[in-house]
């Protein structure tokens, strides 16, 4: 993790953000205190699908008037799978 000063930072931003879509995060000082972050924006590709997921309409609707109901518990399912297969 690069640190770099206030005055670095204002002589040479550009560089800089650069330096951390590249390298990673650098902070940023001043007078040896910690005054900010640059971070290097997440490539969406990096961020799990889960994470990224947009829940639609119509299943928040069903979801707030209660219609969903919990289904079998998928380890359950497995076990049970890899029994038959076993037998």
């Amino acid at each position: 993790m690069k640190t770099i000063s206030i005055r670095e930072l204002h002589e040479k931003t550009g560089e800089w953000i650069r330096l951390a879509g590249e390298h990673g995060e650098i902070l940023v000082t001043d007078r040896r205190k910690t005054v900010a972050k640059i971070l290097p924006e997440a490539d969406e590709r990096d961020t799990p699908y889960f994470s990224r997921r947009v829940i639609s309409a119509a299943f928040r609707k069903l979801m707030e008037r209660g219609k969903l109901r919990g289904g079998t518990d998928s380890t359950r399912i497995i076990s049970e799978e890899r029994e038959r297969r076993t037998t």
